[in-house]
């Protein structure tokens, strides 16, 4: 089971730090999502591209997660030689992220 089984992504920038939302489809996605899926589970999954660590907020009355990846955007919109300079293809790759498969009725 991956993030993209059970929920969305959107993506920002704010400098050449990357914020990340996860916002899950359903009550089940959302106790599996504040679970499974911490700062330090995003910080392994995305690697060397990050260069410190990964903060989780939950937003308050949302069921939400926001990340916060300093360092992902390679130096920013303006100064990053990458042709994704905002990061909205990173939040993809959040999707990729594998999550333990409780086995429920529905997968969950």
């Amino acid at each position: 089971m991956r993030v993209d089984d059970v929920a969305d992504v959107r993506a920002g920038d704010k400098g050449d730090t990357l914020m990340l939302a996860v916002l899950p489809r359903d009550e089940a996605g959302w106790a599996l999502l504040r679970e499974q899926l911490t700062g330090a589970a995003v910080r392994r999954h995305f690697g060397p591209a990050v260069t410190g660590p990964v903060d989780r907020y939950e937003v308050p009355g949302l069921p939400a997660l926001v990340f916060r990846l300093p360092g992902a955007l390679g130096g920013g919109v303006t100064g990053s030689l990458t042709l994704d300079g905002h990061g909205k293809a990173l939040s993809y790759h959040l999707l990729t992220l594998e999550l333990e498969d409780r086995g429920g009725p529905d997968g969950r």
